[in-house]
C-alpha cells in the first residue's frame, strides 16, 4: 500500500512538475511580415506541448478520482457522516483536470 502511495505522489508532482515547465518554455507570438524559419517548428512544438499537458492531467486525474472515488464510497459504506468530507477530496483531484485544461488553453493562445 506505501508503494501504490508513493508513486501516485511521484506521478502527481510530475503532472505538476510537466506543466509548470510547458508553460515556463513558451514564448509569446509576434506579428511579422515573413516567418522565420523556427516558426511552424515552434508552432509543433507548442501544440505538442499543449496536448501533452492535457493527455498527462486527464490521466493523472482520472487515476486519482478513482482511487479516491472507490475509498470514498468504500469509508461512507461504513460511516455515512464521512461522504460529505471525501467529496472534497474527489474535487481537489478533478481540479487536476482542470488545471491542466487552463495551461493548454494558455499554450494554444501562444500559437
Amino acid at each position: 500500500m506505501m508503494k501504490v502511495r508513493a508513486w501516485t505522489g511521484l506521478f502527481c508532482g510530475g503532472v505538476l512538475l510537466l506543466m509548470l515547465i510547458t508553460t515556463a518554455s513558451a514564448q509569446p507570438v509576434y506579428e511579422t511580415a515573413t516567418p522565420a524559419s523556427g516558426e511552424p517548428w515552434r508552432t509543433v512544438g507548442l501544440a505538442f506541448s499543449a496536448a501533452l499537458t492535457m493527455a498527462v492531467s486527464v490521466l493523472g486525474a482520472g487515476f486519482a478520482v478513482g482511487r479516491i472515488g472507490s475509498a470514498a464510497l468504500g469509508a461512507a459504506a461504513e460511516k455515512p457522516d464521512l461522504l460529505t468530507r471525501s467529496i472534497l477530496f474527489v474535487a481537489l483531484a478533478e481540479g487536476l483536470a482542470v488545471l491542466g485544461f487552463a495551461i493548454a488553453m494558455m499554450l494554444t493562445q501562444k500559437i
